[in-house]
């Protein structure tokens, strides 16, 4: 084997496409039993829509999501500011942001890779110079010349590896509460994408296809039930707009939020991507877009090295690319 990636997620997908496309032999290993069917991150950036055209993703996710032209600042008045992506028409094919949730992007690469091995845990990493070997479940051992470890903010293959996450978590929480209520018929002009000043509690609206995701800050005194409960967000999603009746809440989710990075992203033949090498805050979908950034980068150095293309010290150029951002 020349790869192994651990992680099915968006970064070790990506990065299974661009070597599948160069003709490397590649295995990739999921811990759980399918794709990861949970909201988190539903931003693509202008940039990572160039990239991901390039497997014909970026059709797809536009058409099961939403084109976001704008994004808006407002307060309880109306907008206060407003960015149109259409600047940049000449910088990128794609002068807008797409809404989407992260899982249809798994589905759209993993469909196209046609091989994921699900119910693969990856529980140790021994790299000897030569190759590396990896334990599967505690027991089985593959052999690879090369592993990324895409395998998130809780990754085993860093922690196998011993390399420190580097940074501080914050005290705040964030809470993102999804429902079918259609904001933007009740606040005239309101973007896809809008930001809320208020001088009791911030908060942002985001519209996929579906739903409306609204996220708020979570008091560092409230207990995780009080901010997860019923009553809970029903109380902020009252103050975003005050309606008859309850609100249906499609999906919940608490958010840590994070300012880490790895001390390496690389030690010898293994490497560190996504959130495996860093953890940001989760506004704007940055870890996810720059986690498919860094897949692009390391697949396409690994891929020239592997096919006798490069020498094997471009891939040191992929640290000092990559974590510097």
């Amino acid at each position: 084997m020349q790869v192994l990636i651990a992680g099915a997620g968006p970064v070790g997908l990506a990065a299974a496409n661009v070597l599948a496309d160069a003709g490397i032999e590649l295995e990739v290993l999921e811990a759980e039993r399918e794709l990861p069917q949970t909201l988190r991150a539903s931003t693509f950036q202008p940039p990572t829509l160039d990239l991901l055209a390039r497997f014909g993703a970026t059709e797809q996710l536009i058409a099961m999501g939403r084109v976001a032209p704008k994004v808006q600042y407002r307060d309880r008045s109306g907008w206060v500011a407003e960015l149109d992506f259409g600047v940049l028409k000449d910088d990128t094919r794609h002068p807008f942001r797409v809404q989407c949730e992260q899982f249809r992007l798994n589905q759209v690469l993993a469909a196209r890779l046609g091989r994921v091995r699900f119910g693969a845990q990856v529980t140790a990493v021994e790299d000897d110079g030569e190759g590396v070997t990896v334990t599967v479940n505690g027991a089985e051992r593959l052999r690879a010349r090369y592993v990324i470890g895409a395998d998130g903010g809780r990754s085993r293959v860093r922690e196998a590896l011993g390399i420190k996450l580097e940074g501080f978590t914050w005290a705040e929480r964030f809470l993102v509460a999804s429902t079918a209520f259609d904001f933007a018929g009740v606040m005239p002009g309101l973007a896809d994408v809008s930001y809320f000043a208020d001088p009791e509690e911030w908060f942002f609206l985001l519209r996929v296809r579906d739903v409306w995701r609204a996220m708020f800050p979570a008091r560092t005194e409230e207990t995780e039930a009080e901010i997860m409960s019923d009553a809970g967000i029903e109380r902020r999603l009252q103050r975003v707009y005050a309606k008859p009746g309850r609100y249906e809440v499609a999906h919940r989710t608490l958010y840590s939020v994070h300012q880490r990075v790895a001390e390496t992203y690389r030690r010898e033949r293994v490497f560190l991507a996504g959130d495996a090498a860093h953890l940001n805050n989760p506004l704007g979908g940055m870890g996810m877009n720059g986690g498919i950034h860094d897949a692009f980068n390391l697949a396409e150095k690994l891929a020239a090295v592997l096919r006798g293309e490069q020498p094997g010290a471009e891939l040191e150029r992929y640290e000092r690319q990559r974590r510097p951002v």
